[in-house]
């Protein structure tokens, strides 16, 4: 993986690449970022980098026989770890090894679910990383380097460490000569005290909704306005605006704020046949529908309390979205919308019945627009 290839974060890049020129390479860091913004690819990137043999000012070779073998995650000096759901106490994520590649060779950007989806565990499995592998990564990394000059550790969402993970406070505390850990996590709270202390952390940051965008119109062959589209419900999250590319119909934006018109005229009889429309979309569309009414509706709030220049709306929809902040819609509402789709969201993925579900959810739509009536749970604005 060759810093070229990642999307977008420039600044890290020029970072990671100036702690190897000036050898200022901690041996313990932590990657810390939103899902779908590429720490992993940069992880690797980054130790890729470290250990070309014909490296430029800007990235690695990718044609040096370490860069060959990183590019098809292979190199023996290359380790990986990753929660993984064990059969048996002593197995290891190299049980996984073969799947982890596969996946990694597909597509280096990923979450949970993409890997969930690679092995297939019974429902009643947990993922975590367990003692056998913590183990396994101590005695990995108790031999001498087979080929490269640095020995790599790269452990993919640390924050399935249970306390077991502090078996391996002493070798990254006083690793063996030329090895390096890199930690790649998405929430810093749920990762072990014990471990943040010793490492050092690198906050990278979401991408911008252009970048991806641009990428989706670049790779995906998306139209312009499907690309904001997909961006903004994205939110910097390039994983989750691939998946809606392969899951989200078609005009959410202007099926939404027609259906938020229905409620305020009260029009239950055209209600019913969005419903009927809605429960046709299957569930995957059906959350990316209501996941990007909360964010539009977020934006409409930033709108109401007058800071349009945070708003991340494509121009089109930001004009209807003015309209309805001007002529319908309050904070009050907005916030007691939002929590109505929170809680649709939360019934979908538990296989609700989505014609009652919508039926529901619209009806209240109506009361909460139309005759100003709010459920238990809503931070009012006093006028």
């Amino acid at each position: 993986m060759q810093f070229k290839k990642i999307l977008g974060q420039e600044n890290i890049k020029q970072q990671l690449i100036k702690t190897v020129e000036e050898n200022r390479v901690s041996h313990a860091q932590l990657f810390l970022s939103p899902e779908g913004c590429g720490a992993f690819p940069l992880a690797v990137a980054y130790a890729q980098y470290i250990n070309c043999l014909q490296k430029t000012n800007d990235d690695s070779c990718g044609e040096c026989s370490n860069c060959r073998k990183y590019e098809k995650y292979i190199h023996p000096d290359l380790h990986f770890s990753f929660p993984f759901y064990a059969k048996h106490k002593e197995d290891t994520a190299e049980l996984y090894i073969e799947e982890w590649r596969n996946m990694l060779l597909e597509n280096p950007y990923f979450d949970l679910n993409t890997w969930r989806s690679q092995i297939n565990p019974e429902k009643s499995k947990q993922a975590n990383i367990n003692i056998s592998e913590c183990h396994s990564i101590i005695k990995k990394l108790s031999y001498k380097a087979f080929e490269a000059e640095t020995k790599v550790l790269i452990m993919w969402l640390p924050e399935y460490l249970d306390s077991q993970g502090n078996a391996l406070l002493k070798i990254i505390e006083e690793p063996p000569a030329n090895t390096l850990f890199i930690l790649v996590a998405n929430n810093q709270e749920k990762v072990l005290s014990t471990l943040l202390s010793r490492t050092q952390i690198v906050k990278i940051k979401a991408l911008p909704n252009e970048v991806i965008s641009n990428y989706l119109m670049a790779e995906k062959s998306l139209e312009e306005a499907e690309a904001h589209q997909y961006s903004f419900l994205a939110d910097g999250n390039l994983v989750e605006a691939e998946r809606l590319v392969l899951h989200m119909e078609d005009k959410s934006a202007d099926l939404f704020t027609n259906w938020l018109r229905l409620g305020y005229g009260n029009k239950v009889t055209d209600m019913i046949a969005f419903t009927d429309e809605m429960s046709s979309w299957g569930r995957e569309g059906q959350k990316n529908f209501l996941r990007y009414g909360i964010n539009f509706l977020r934006e409409c709030s930033l709108l109401l309390n007058g800071v349009e220049e945070m708003v991340k709306l494509p121009p089109n929809i930001l004009e209807t979205a003015k309209k309805l902040t001007t002529h319908v819609l309050t904070q009050n509402m907005i916030n007691a919308l939002v929590i109505e789709l929170e809680s649709a969201h939360y019934h979908v993925e538990r296989n609700a019945n989505p014609k009652i579900l919508f039926l529901d959810v619209s009806l209240q739509l109506v009361k909460i627009i139309k005759f100003k009536t709010f459920p238990k749970g809503t931070q009012y604005i006093l006028d």
